[in-house]
This record gives C-alpha cells, sequence and structure tokens, in this order.
C-alpha cells in the first residue's frame, strides 16, 4: 500500500511540474500577475453579454462563444530595458509550434501580431500581442470554444467599438 502511494504522489508531482511549462502563454499571464509595472485584468464572459435588440442573433453568438478575455500590458514608463525583456520572452512563447499567426499590422508605432490555437474555422484562443518602444507591450488572449475569426471580425463591426456605439476610450488611463 505504502508503494502505490508514493507511486501516486510521484506520479502527481511529476504532472504538476510537466502541465505548467515556463514556455507558455499561461505560464507567463500567471507570472506577470505577481510583477511590478504590469496592469492585468480579466474579463469574464457575464460581461460581453449584449442585451440590445439592435444585434444580431448571428453577432450573440459570436459572442456567447467567447469564453473569457485576459489583458496583460507593461506600459512604457521608462522603464525601457524591462519592456525589452518581456518583449523578448514573448516572443519566445510565440515562436513555439502551438500558437499559428494570422496577422501583422503596426498600428499608432505600435506592432501588433494576431495569433490563434485550434483549427482556423474552430479557434479555442485568439491572441494579439503588441509592441511599441514608447508604448510598451501586451498580451490580450480571448479563450472561447469554436470561435470562428471571420465571425468575430464582423461581430466588432456590429457592435461598433470605438465607433458610435461602445467606445475604448475609457480605458486609455490603464496605459498611461
Amino acid at each position: 500500500m505504502k508503494k502505490i502511494t508514493t507511486f501516486i504522489v510521484a506520479f502527481i508531482v511529476a504532472f504538476s511540474f510537466t502541465s505548467c511549462n515556463d514556455d507558455s502563454l499561461q505560464s507567463y499571464l500567471v507570472k506577470s500577475q505577481e510583477k511590478s509595472g504590469f496592469i492585468n485584468f480579466d474579463v469574464p464572459a457575464s460581461i460581453l453579454q449584449i442585451k440590445s435588440d439592435n444585434v444580431s442573433e448571428e453577432t450573440k453568438a459570436t459572442l456567447e462563444s467567447i469564453k473569457k478575455i485576459n489583458v496583460v500590458a507593461m506600459p512604457f514608463k521608462d522603464n525601457a530595458t524591462e519592456v525589452e525583456a518581456e518583449k523578448a520572452q514573448l516572443d519566445k512563447i510565440f515562436k513555439g509550434k502551438s500558437y499559428k499567426s494570422i496577422m501583422r499590422f503596426t498600428e499608432k508605432n505600435m506592432k501588433v501580431s494576431l495569433y490563434y490555437t485550434g483549427d482556423p474555422d474552430a479557434i479555442d484562443e485568439l491572441i494579439a500581442y503588441g509592441y511599441g518602444a514608447k508604448q510598451g507591450v501586451g498580451v490580450a488572449r480571448i479563450l472561447g470554444e469554436n470561435m470562428n475569426p471571420s465571425k468575430i471580425m464582423k461581430m466588432v463591426n456590429d457592435v461598433k467599438l470605438d465607433g458610435s456605439g461602445v467606445s475604448l476610450d475609457q480605458f486609455k488611463f490603464l496605459l498611461k
């Protein structure tokens, strides 16, 4: 009986060390919560529910495929060395085989890359990674179930983010 208990404990310890890979985005997000200089917040799916009748059922269904959003950022505040170190760590994570690139673009001197995990038509995780030498570095991860990227883009247009509908200007204080 003692050998079985020892084996089970050894298995659990071994599993816990292998399940939390240091080069994973999940591990990075958890560790960044403990570091100073970071902004971290999670948005549960319940906050994202649209109650408006002006939005199509397809848009509501797309939104229901989203389960949670994690955001981690290190704004630039005369901390170029730390920002560069975080960028290098994130670059290493996204060069791994598990993240597939969708697109890259530059917006207001910030380089943004979009990645995903899962199948192209049924995404489990959508990641926006941005870096700007004078803005900082950040990651937004959208977790969901069978998310469709084209439907998500259509949903963003339907709810008019930063247009006449929902405004993201209220979140600018986070990066100052």
